[in-house]
């Protein structure tokens, strides 16, 4: 094919850094220690150093208006250079559908007389209970039924006429023009880190289109397929799997239920190549982790294959459980529902959704990949740090249900060691929610309550605490939840039945309590020492809330803590996760409060399997504690260091060692130390006066990966009322402090 003209032009550049080039535009290029960009004949060459002194090559060409990647290459230290793929093609799919607003959130807005097209245009970018790619559709969702012909599905196509080469602290990056996919128009972009092996590729990518809603593929297609070419990833199980590409070509990916979301080809002759989407910014929300297959391999003719990573179009619910018939169904029944909620990534009009996919090139064997991509994510666990303690929590898992459907009290459930291998310290449940008798006033609800207590304990370990908490959902409007430092036994039926008093001595289950109103719910939480927030704010059934209740006595309380955080919406233009619904909220109810409030980081998932791919789709708080409370003993060290704000949220790569202000007026300082997997992005200070949010945002794309950092960040805190503090890397992982309390 004919080759660009491009890389003629290159070619006559020389010196150590390229002149601008009409055909090119290298002006933000600029060379860095460790990568090189040098023009070669028909191609555009990036080189640079990987880890453990190994050497990484990139070749880069357009072939009629496509851009191609001439080869891709590793070598160690002895200088042999792995050919790791040849002239392959980058590779996009997109599938979209039409973004719907929830009844539930149509219905709240009702309730709260803001109801209009403008507030649903809004808030539709918020929905949990949308799956735009079911037909007709049903459960929670509106305007149905759905149409078939409302999704698109689309290859990527390139007219490529230029490309350029941007330089950007310890990075460099190559984009190419003229990429249409469906909807969607933009760029392609590759992206190399100092001193990593990693290779980013992305469509950079926006749609003028209303309501889109979204999933991508993306790899690479045009390996040769030798006598010992093979792609190996590990099973649920984590046995090893292997595909040799013996059988027939495919039609469409095969989606691969590979552990870690990893896969790897083993090149021919030596070396490997992984393939893997970003570690959690490529999840979106839904009710469980089950694997539903993020990476994929497609043989696409008897001599060449493609690789790459993807999200299905199909959703799953958990594996039911039951051993009575009547639980059994039930839980089916559940699971099955859970197949029709499978939001999509967000496209707003305009906004530039960046479809990622990572490689890791090593000359290295297939092993050896395996362990160095995992280091990453420190294998899938959240490292332990010193002083802290993890915990997390909000999963309804139905625990007291199961165990008297099992009719014992030492069944260990499939979610244990789950958690246990996730490096999970304290765990916060929450039964009935779908399950049991929420909603008794007392007979039946504390008789489950103590299946409930009695089994948390059962399953509770030396540094494996289960609290049996809950989310009441009653009296204060929205969803919220409730901690205690021990169990406590109260109802919260609506109406409260006549006669029955707020608080009284059962003479079986002694002290407990008969909720009623907001009153009732505080002065509980007052008496028993708990705390109390916000689930899912502005989404799900808590759209409206916080703002709906800020004025209100519980709010203002110094024991409600604050609201949720979880990874929802998701929305791949935005630099961080969910910056609006989470973060936005949270500075807007510090401000609303006498004190700060806290963001505390969720599941909202149900049922947990071995076999999950948990890690992604949690994020957790680290709390400084010096050890984990025995179930026996009092709760009290959690419920108020978490009370205090004495703890970061963090998707598991970038984790706080110490933060801190000093505070003095105009010369004050926020201090902080982090350690961390990928090369960093940025890191965002944010304070207010109780009105105006200020930003500062500090640029940290020098760093490169496994590293530490120390930050001294100079604001003016004369007259301010709060600050908080957050680091991002540059897969779209991060960590965030809660507000400090400036007064």
């Amino acid at each position: 094919m004919k080759t660009f003209v491009l890389f003629a032009a290159l070619a006559a550049l020389s010196g150590p850094a390229f002149a601008q080039s009409p055909t090119c535009d290298l002006k933000n290029y600029q060379p860095v220690e460790g990568i090189k960009a040098e023009a070669q004949k028909d191609a555009l060459l990036l080189t640079w150093q990987g880890e453990s002194g190994q050497r990484l090559r990139a070749r880069f060409s357009i072939q009629d208006g496509q851009p191609t990647i001439a080869e891709l290459a590793a070598s160690s230290s002895d200088g042999r250079w792995e050919v790791l793929g040849t002239n392959l093609a980058p590779d996009f799919q997109v599938t979209t559908g039409r973004r719907r607003i929830s009844s539930t959130q149509r219905n709240l807005l009702k309730k709260q007389g803001i109801d209009t097209p403008e507030q649903e245009d809004i808030r539709k970018w918020n929905t949990f209970w949308d799956a735009p790619l079911v037909v007709p559709g049903a459960h929670d969702t509106t305007d149905l039924p759905r149409h078939q012909d409302e999704i698109k599905r689309a290859s990527v196509a390139y007219k490529s006429t230029s490309c350029s080469v941007a330089t950007e602290g310890a990075r460099v990056s190559v984009t190419f023009n003229g990429l249409t996919l469906g909807l969607f128009s933009g760029d392609l972009r590759f992206t190399v880190y100092k001193g990593s092996n990693l290779l980013r590729q992305e469509a950079i990518a926006s749609t003028e289109a209303p309501s889109v809603a979204y999933i991508y593929k993306a790899g690479l297609k045009g390996f040769h397929i030798a006598n010992d070419t093979k792609v190996v990833w590990r099973d649920t199980a984590r046995a090893w799997q292997q595909e040799d590409f013996g059988g027939a070509p495919n039609t469409d990916p095969v989606n691969v239920r590979a552990r870690n979301r990893l896969e790897i080809l083993d090149a021919p002759g030596g070396g490997s190549l992984a393939v893997f989407p970003p570690p959690h910014k490529f999840f979106f929300a839904r009710e469980n982790e089950i694997n539903l297959g993020y990476v994929y391999y497609r043989k696409d003719t008897g001599s060449s294959f493609s690789i790459g990573a993807m999200q299905p179009e199909i959703g799953e619910g958990y594996i039911p459980w039951g051993v009575t018939d009547e639980i059994w169904k039930k839980r089916a029944d559940t699971s099955r529902k859970q197949w029709d909620n499978f939001a999509l990534y967000n496209a707003p009009p305009g906004t530039k959704q960046r479809m990622a996919v990572y490689y890791y090139l090593s000359p290295a064997s297939d092993r050896a990949t395996d362990a160095a991509v995992l280091a990453y994510t420190h294998n899938d666990v959240f490292k332990p740090v010193p002083g802290f303690k993890t915990i997390s929590g909000h999963f309804h898992l139905d625990f007291n249900e199961m165990l008297r459907d099992r009719g014992t009290m030492d069944y260990q459930p499939s979610w244990v060691p789950v958690f246990r291998a996730l490096g999970v310290n304290i765990l916060y449940l929450g039964d009935f929610h779908d399950d049991s008798d929420p909603h008794d006033p007392g007979p039946k609800r504390f008789a489950e309550e103590k299946v409930y207590f009695d089994g948390s304990q059962r399953v509770s370990d030396k540094n494996f605490l289960v609290m049996p908490a809950e989310e009441p959902n009653a009296f204060l409007g929205g969803h919220w939840y409730l901690l205690t430092p021990r169990p406590v036994y109260f109802s919260h039926a609506e109406p409260r039945p006549a006669g029955q008093t707020f608080e009284e001595n059962d003479p079986k289950y002694g002290h407990v309590y008969h909720l009623g109103s907001a009153e009732d719910v505080l002065k509980m939480v007052n008496q028993e020492h708990g705390i109390l927030w916000t689930a899912h704010p502005r989404t799900k059934s808590s759209e409206g809330y916080p703002e709906g209740y800020k004025d209100r006595d519980f709010f203002l309380s110094d024991r409600f803590l604050g609201a949720s955080w979880e990874s929802m919406p998701t929305d791949l233009s935005e630099p961080t996760l969910c910056p609006i619904r989470c973060f936005a909220t949270g500075d807007d109810m510090s401000n609303w409060a006498p004190k700060p409030k806290f963001l505390i980081a969720e599941g909202d998932t149900y049922t947990k399997w071995p076999s999950d791919e948990t890690y992604p789709q949690l994020a957790v708080n680290y709390l400084k504690l010096d050890r984990v409370p025995l179930y026996n003993e009092t709760w009290a060290p959690i419920i108020e260091g978490l009370r205090a704000g004495n703890f970061f949220g963090t998707t598991g790569e970038v984790l706080f060692h110490n933060w801190s202000v000093d505070a003095k007026g105009a010369q004050s300082t926020y201090n902080a130390t982090i350690e961390y997997t990928y090369p960093l992005e940025f890191a965002e200070l944010v304070w207010s006066d109780g009105s105006k949010i200020s930003r500062k945002t500090v640029n940290l794309t020098d760093t490169t990966q496994f590293g530490t950092h120390t930050f001294r960040i100079p604001f003016d805190a004369t007259g301010q009322k709060w600050v908080r503090f957050s680091v991002w890397d540059s897969a779209g992982d991060g960590a965030w402090t809660q507000p400090i309390d400036l007064k």
